[in-house]
Parts: structure tokens; C-alpha cells; sequence
């Protein structure tokens, strides 16, 4: 996992050395400081997908390219088997599995992800532009928006304003898995 964070900040790096965009202009994109930025692009700091989000909206780029080092290709459809999607695997308690990651200009990004149980653990807050559903496929989860918390079990669907502070917790120290489209 360590390795696979230093390749997609190497990435991110890279992409803002070609466009040529400051580290003050990146952070400011990401709504954080040119330290917290430059921290990320080290590589000894996990970046949330709503930065690298935000860095993909705002200089054209895919989400897939910075999370994989791969560009898309597929332009009429593209087919993910059960299980065989892109695996992200950016932290202990979050697993990511890009659902449409070969399509090429996407107008969503849809993932299915395992929220991990951690015991004592406490949310872990992101934003990012955009809007974001959210489809509980199993287990049981916390859901938080600020300050309001919600209960999801499965069949359970939340659509929200992804520029609100949001996380999640998996319960009954059972994996939760979702479906997420970031829209």
C-alpha cells in the first residue's frame, strides 16, 4: 500500500510539473495549504480521493490516470465483471474498486468500497466538489454529513452535496461495502 501511495503522489507530482501549476495553485485548488499539498506530492502521506478529485476536475484530467497510471480507452461501454474492477487500495479501512475506470471521459466515477471495522476508531471527515450517491450493499454503517449522523443498512441510499464535510464508519465490527457514484 505504501508503494502504491508514493506512485499516485509521483503521479500528481508529474501532472502538476507538466501543466505547469504551482504547489500554492494545487493547494489552492484542494482547499488546503501549499504545506498539506506538498506533503501529499512526498508521498509518505496518504492523499484522500477527494484531492486527487479535485486536482482531475479542475485541470481536465481522469481520476483513473492519477489513481492508476493508466488512461482509458474505452469510448462506447465498458464492462467490469463482478470483482474485477480497478482496486485502489489507499488505506487500512478503505477500499476502493473503480467500476468504469477504462471509460474514457466519464461524467461519474462509480467505485465500490469496503469500509473496514476499526475498533475505538473515530470518522474520518473529506469533501470534494461535486455531488456523491452513496448505495449500502452490505453489512451495516454510520453514515455522517457535519454533524448529522445516519444509520445505513443495506438497500439504503444517501445522495448529497460531496462539498460537505462527510464520513463513514462500518458497525457491528462487520465490513460495510457501498456502491459510490461521485458525480
Amino acid at each position: 500500500m505504501d508503494e502504491q501511495i508514493k506512485l499516485i503522489a509521483d503521479r500528481l507530482r508529474g501532472m502538476r510539473d507538466i501543466l505547469e501549476i504551482s504547489a500554492d495553485e494545487a493547494a489552492t485548488t484542494c482547499a488546503i495549504t501549499t504545506e498539506q499539498y506538498l506533503n501529499f506530492e512526498s508521498g509518505k502521506v496518504d492523499i484522500p480521493v477527494s484531492i486527487l478529485h479535485r486536482m482531475a476536475l479542475k485541470f481536465n484530467l481522469d481520476l483513473t490516470t492519477l489513481l492508476t497510471g493508466e488512461e482509458p480507452h474505452m469510448h462506447s461501454y465498458t464492462l467490469t465483471r463482478n470483482g474485477k474492477g480497478t482496486s485502489v487500495e489507499r488505506r487500512k479501512a478503505y477500499k476502493y474498486e473503480a467500476l468504469a475506470g477504462n471509460f474514457k471521459h466519464r461524467k461519474a466515477d462509480p467505485f465500490i468500497v469496503a469500509v473496514e471495522p476499526r475498533e475505538g476508531a473515530t470518522v474520518s471527515f473529506n469533501s470534494h466538489p461535486g455531488q456523491e450517491f452513496n448505495f449500502l450493499l452490505e453489512g451495516k454503517m454510520k453514515f455522517f454529513i457535519g454533524a448529522k449522523e445516519m444509520l445505513l443498512e443495506p438497500g439504503d441510499s444517501i445522495y448529497f452535496d460531496a462539498g460537505l464535510p462527510h464520513g463513514m464508519l462500518a458497525m457491528e465490527n462487520k465490513t460495510a461495502k457501498f456502491l459510490a457514484i461521485i458525480l
